[in-house]
């Protein structure tokens, strides 16, 4: 049976933007566009020219090389021809291949917003598709709240839809604004819709405000859409849209969609979306969700010793779908719930064999219960975990050895007048039997601890110029201002790799540079590694 063909349609570079926090730049847009071009995207929304400086210079020119470019932008306004519409010049005019209006179809909205009547809106739908069209377009039509205006007035939602396939849209995409319809009533919707527009030209554009946006975009699929809108990592406005990190591998191994449908996307490149997924959030400067479906650092990951045991024996007992496929990880975690099973299997996959009968191995269990127990969390600390079995198997050199660091803060007026809080640190470190003494300012005290710390390490210096640190999260782990503090580190450097180090203390300061020690360390430590396979190779 021939498969119906998926249509993925990416709206990052447009509803994400809307997200709080995040505005991209230029070359973050050039960039994102990018990634989302190699890794198969049938079509790449870049946002709204003439609506802002930076959609505007981005539309400059087409920035995909397979996917279709789509330019974003209403329709246009009533009473005002398209060619009397500056913003339909804009759209008419920029570097795309695809002209995508939002239609309102929603008659409250159209009496509220516009401020017109409802044959108006439909004659602006239909010139303005039919100006696209002239202007060599594809044009497609996200008719806004589109379930909202079904359920109060299907027949006229119905008339914007066919108006708009009836002027030539290639895809009249049913629009869920304001992310609360059920995927019943969505696919009860669709096949209404159906009577009047064909299967094959229409599209579902969910928003995820009940947490159901991947599911209202599946019951799309199955109720007859053949086109998906969506963004990386579920991005956008609210609580976001569609997230088709999600989507994509939901369509592509899950044999009720994947034995019916296909999407434009290898296998070989589904391998990458998790490298895409991460590095997106990379270029947002924010951590990755850990429990994100699919591509999180804990999608595949195992504590319980009893689930442990029985992975080892056979991935399929706790594992929806193989973790290479989507470019993860298996990760068997060592916690204090944690049995030799889940040891070992971490140990091996760090290259660390181990007999179940060594004492070494009770030596460690029994070290990472006493440590867990005063408050470290090995399971999200890796290179924190790693290095303590390495150091109980003697298997780590000793770089160098801090003797002493000390950290001030103080709160000062400089000399206009300026309240100022000024940190600084020094860190006095042996290497090779010579003593080295570092101190450096910086935003904060740990800031300040880094770079004194890094300042002068001697014939390791240049091997920690590409370390960076880019997550730090602090726990209380008890009541007062005496409490016991958990601090967890994020680094990564040049080759793209990233690990998690630990520390604790009844001082944060403490607990930071305890941190900021093994990621160090952890760091020298596989460069030799590194070192040694490029030498064997």
């Amino acid at each position: 049976m021939k498969k119906e063909r998926i249509y993925i349609y990416d709206t990052t570079l447009r509803d994400g933007q809307q997200t709080p926090g995040i505005d991209f730049s230029v070359a973050d847009k050039k960039a994102i566009a990018a990634m989302l071009d190699d890794f198969g995207m049938d079509y790449v929304e870049g946002g709204y020219p003439g609506a802002n400086p930076t959609d505007t210079s981005f539309f400059q020119r087409k920035h995909t090389a397979k996917a279709k470019f789509a330019a974003f932008g209403m329709t246009k306004r009533p009473g005002v021809s398209t060619s009397n519409d500056p913003g339909m010049s804009v759209l008419l005019q920029a570097s795309s291949d695809v002209i995508t209006y939002v239609a309102k179809s929603w008659d409250y909205h159209v009496h509220l917003a516009l401020g017109c009547s409802l044959e108006d809106n439909l004659e602006s739908i239909t010139s303005s598709v039919t100006a696209a069209r002239m202007a060599g377009k594809e044009c497609i039509v996200d008719c806004e709240h589109f379930f909202d205006g079904f359920k109060a007035n299907p027949d006229y939602a119905l008339a914007c839809a066919k108006a708009a396939y009836g002027a030539g849209a290639r895809w009249v995409v049913l629009c869920d604004t304001n992310g609360g319809t059920q995927p019943g009533e969505v696919g009860d919707i669709v096949r209404a819709v159906k009577a009047v527009v064909p299967g094959e030209c229409l599209g579902i554009h969910a928003h995820n405000d009940t947490e159901q946006a991947v599911a209202v975009s599946l019951a799309a699929i199955d109720a007859g859409v053949r086109q998906v809108q969506g963004t990386l990592n579920g991005i956008g406005e609210r609580c976001g849209n569609a997230n088709l990190v999600t989507l994509i591998p939901t369509l592509m191994l899950k044999p009720v969609w994947a034995d019916r449908f296909e999407v434009g996307i290898s296998i070989d490149a589904l391998a990458g979306i998790t490298k895409l997924s991460r590095t997106f959030d990379d270029i947002l400067n924010r951590a990755p969700n850990d429990q994100a479906a699919f591509t999180g650092s804990s999608a595949f990951a195992t504590k319980a010793g009893i689930h442990a045991s029985a992975l080892l024996k056979e991935p399929k007992t706790y594992e929806h779908v193989p973790p290479e496929m989507v470019g993860n990880h298996r990760r068997v975690m060592v916690s204090d719930q944690g049995g030799k099973s889940n040891f070992i299997a971490e140990l091996n996959k760090r290259g660390i064999q181990v007999a179940k009968d060594d004492r070494h191995l009770d030596t460690l269990i029994a070290l990472v219960k006493e440590r867990e127990a005063q408050g470290y969390a090995y399971e999200s600390a890796d290179a924190s975990f790693e290095l303590l079995a390495r150091q109980q198997l003697g298997a780590v050199p000793q770089f160098f050895r801090v003797e002493a660091f000390r950290c001030m803060v103080e709160r000062r007026y400089d000399s206009n007048g300026c309240l100022k809080t000024v940190s600084e640190a020094i860190v006095k470190i042996i290497i090779d039997g010579e003593e080295h003494l570092s101190v450096a300012e910086g935003h904060g005290p740990v800031n300040a601890l880094d770079l004194a710390l890094r300042k002068d390490l001697g014939r390791y210096q240049e091997e920690l110029a590409d370390l960076e640190l880019v997550d730090f999260k602090v726990r209380i782990l008890n009541g007062g201002t005496e409490a016991i503090t958990r601090v967890l580190i994020e680094s990564h450097d040049a080759s793209g790799q990233r690990w998690r180090t630990v520390g604790v203390s009844d001082n944060i300061i403490d607990a930071s540079f305890q941190a900021l020690m093994d990621s160090v360390v952890y760091k020298l430590m596989k460069n030799r590694e590194l070192a040694g396979h490029i030498a064997a190779e």
